[in-house]
């Protein structure tokens, strides 16, 4: 698996399909509006854009708010709501529905009777549902004949994601104190509803904010901290959109709430510095994507130098995943040449399948680049991976029929992961491990063989100097990358990369496992 990217140009359905994913999903807010930008539509085309979405809106309610709160909510004719609705659907196809404030029994009908219409196409849409029923004071915001059209509404939905008190409501019981209480309330709506629910923990005490997906009697959460911040107006509808896009993208249910839920934190994190408002103000949705200044001492200039680069680091930390690799049976037969001919020419049809999705992945490296000489880099080392890799794996096995295994499929899951809801930063961290390990292990490979060795012109591709100048470039732009992330943007950083590197040994270590 020499170094050399993932497509994004196809369309998905349901989480967990095995359809391929689109690069730009389009994603349809349905929702009531926030002048002050922190919540509502306004919210909600943040959050898509967040996760390379397009994001389109209908307007359910126009509201005059601000961080300290409701004035007036003016709502258009539902025939007017319907009409918009029918505008984007007669359209555009539409990969994913967000639906938030709704207000009345009779703006659920409407978007009911439009669900029904769309949810019968070939491709139907994905739809979340976040059930705004309950003021942050408390309060009961809809009628009773509102309330119970909205708990049939969730039978449209493939995702529902009420607060505490929201999912009380939706369930005929007091506000669960305890996350073992809120855990059987959402499993008694996923039930009820035949749907999945995103279980937010943030209305319990604790220095801990659980979340969960519910899906029968399954049970996913998605462990957090909380943050201390009193920004947090429109959590509730960014992570909803946020869960849409991921989820038409291709992730799973569980996969787009760990996602979700690490760019959350990041946002609320870095909310206070928005100074947007004197009351409950916004999160910042878009933190990934601009370079956060960190105070801190001042470090003199030679003793950044001297400090260790983020690569450097990393490389360290996983040297028992390393140890691994070098003790690995199928890596130690290649070197010796005792490796099982079938378990190698299993391995390269394996490998073969996955350098066609890194090739593409690389190509998405060098779309969001922020360098012309970056994007020179990636792009050609896509190529490379396409021309010269390929072209080697094709002289020892036959690509047709080809079916990725596990190992595969995780590893290009995890990339296709990165490329299509990660930052650059995160990207080009994952994308790392697979440069610098060929390269440690063919620069001591090399000279070691002799010329008749078996696996000879594949030893020798690990230890191509030209291979190993381009893995030091790619080093030093994640180690660029890393200087102008934030805190939380390097920590994903590290678990891109780290778990790429484990990746990689359960990649070698999968050709002899089957056998």
């Amino acid at each position: 698996m020499n170094a050399a990217s993932v497509d994004t140009a196809s369309a998905a359905p349901r989480p967990g399909s095995p359809d391929a994913t689109r690069a730009t999903p389009r994603v349809l807010s349905i929702a009531g509006t926030d002048p002050t930008g922190g919540a509502g539509i306004q919210a909600d085309l943040k959050s898509i854009a967040a996760f390379g979405g397009y994001g389109m809106a209908a307007v359910t309610a126009l509201v005059a708010q601000n961080t300290l709160g409701v004035r007036e909510v003016h709502v258009p004719p539902t025939a007017f709501l319907d009409a918009q609705l029918r505008a984007v659907s007669d359209d555009v196809d539409i990969d994913a529905v967000k639906i938030g404030m709704l207000g009345s029994a009779e703006v659920v009908a409407t978007v009911d009777a439009w669900l029904v219409d769309v949810l019968a196409d070939v491709r139907p849409p994905i739809v979340v549902l976040d059930p705004v029923m309950v003021a942050t004071s408390g309060d009961r915001l809809l009628d009773a004949d509102a309330e119970e059209a909205v708990r049939a509404l969730c039978r449209r939905a493939d995702l529902v994601t009420p607060n505490l008190p929201e999912l009380a409501v939706l369930v005929g019981a007091p506000v669960a104190t305890s996350w073992d209480e809120a855990v059987s309330q959402a499993q008694t709506l996923a039930g009820r509803a035949d749907t999945a629910v995103l279980l937010k923990g943030g209305h319990l005490d604790g220095a801990q904010s659980p979340d969960a997906i519910i899906a029968g009697a399954d049970v996913h959460p998605v462990p957090g901290r909380r943050v201390a911040t009193r920004h947090t107006h429109g959590t509730g509808c960014s992570l909803s959109s946020a869960m849409a896009t991921l989820a038409a993208h291709g992730l799973s249910w569980p996969e787009a709430l760990t996602r979700a839920k690490h760019w959350l934190t990041g946002a609320l994190e870095h909310a206070d510095a928005l100074r947007v408002g004197r009351g409950n103000g916004p999160i910042d949705h878009l933190h990934e994507l601009r370079p956060h200044v960190e105070l801190g001492p001042r470090v003199p200039h030679a003793a950044r130098n001297a400090a260790a680069s983020w690569s450097t680091e990393r490389w360290d930390a996983l040297a028992p995943v390393r140890a691994d690799v070098d003790a690995c049976a199928f890596v130690r037969g290649l070197a010796s040449g005792d490796l099982d001919r079938d378990a190698f020419g299993w391995y390269l049809g394996q490998d073969l399948l996955y350098l066609r999705e890194y090739a593409r992945v690389l190509a998405r490296a060098a779309a969001l680049a922020p360098t012309v000489d970056e994007q020179r880099f990636w792009a050609e080392a896509s190529v490379s991976c396409l021309e010269e890799e390929a072209a080697l794996h094709q002289t020892h096995v036959d690509p047709a029929g080809l079916e990725p295994a596990a190992s595969t499929l995780d590893y290009t899951d995890h990339l296709h992961a990165a490329s299509t809801v990660g930052s650059y930063a995160v990207l080009v961290a994952a994308i790392l491990p697979c440069f610098v390990l060929y390269t440690d292990i063919g620069a001591r490979w090399r000279g070691t063989f002799a010329a008749d060795h078996p696996y000879a012109d594949w030893l020798t591709a690990y230890g191509d100097e030209a291979f190993a100048a381009s893995s030091a470039r790619a080093a030093a732009i994640v180690d660029d990358a890393a200087r102008t992330a934030s805190a939380s943007e390097r920590s994903a950083m590290a678990a891109a990369y780290d778990r790429s590197m484990r990746l990689e040994l359960a990649f070698f270590e999968a050709p002899l496992k089957r056998l």
